[in-house]
């Protein structure tokens, strides 16, 4: 018997509102520390970013403002919390260079998605530096005009 490939993405949720917020530089993946009822509702997508970053404290990086929801089948014993903090697994030297650059002025540290490794929940963390609305509007602005240029492509082949 072969075995079925699966269509579906390893992506669970993403942060586009960090990349129109930010201009993103370094990229670092981290692993997450999560209970069991967590790990069960990412399976059924009930993740989300929106709004999340990351705080470093005592040598160590920690994610806020994610948002899992929990499932309504999770054991009744345990209180689920769905944004609590939950801690980020970085290498020593990523969470030092991720601490120099946040020390420096205008520059923030995001989470921009999260998707599954194997079996492992990881995360990716970004670097930004906050973009102003003019940079906002030269995005959307670009953007736009990308767009407009594949659809006069596709209807001058056509």
């Amino acid at each position: 018997m072969a075995k079925k490939k699966q269509d579906h993405s390893n992506t669970i949720a993403l942060n586009k509102r960090a990349k129109f917020d930010y201009s993103l530089e370094k990229r670092f993946e981290a692993g997450l520390v999560l209970e069991g009822w967590e790990v069960k509702s990412i399976r059924s997508n009930k993740a989300q970013l929106t709004d999340s970053y990351v705080l470093l404290r005592d040598g160590e990086a920690w994610l806020l403002g994610s948002y899992i929801m929990p499932l309504k089948s999770i054991s009744t014993h345990t209180p689920a919390d769905p944004t609590r903090t939950r801690k980020l697994l970085l290498h020593e030297r990523e969470i030092a260079e991720i601490f120099q650059a946040v020390q420096s002025k205008g520059n923030s540290c995001v989470t921009t998605a999260m998707y599954w490794k194997g079996s492992h929940v990881k995360c990716e963390v970004a670097l930004g530096k906050g973009k102003k609305t003019v940079d906002k509007r030269a995005t959307t602005k670009e953007r736009d005009w990308e767009r407009q240029k594949r659809r006069l492509i596709s209807n001058y082949n056509r």
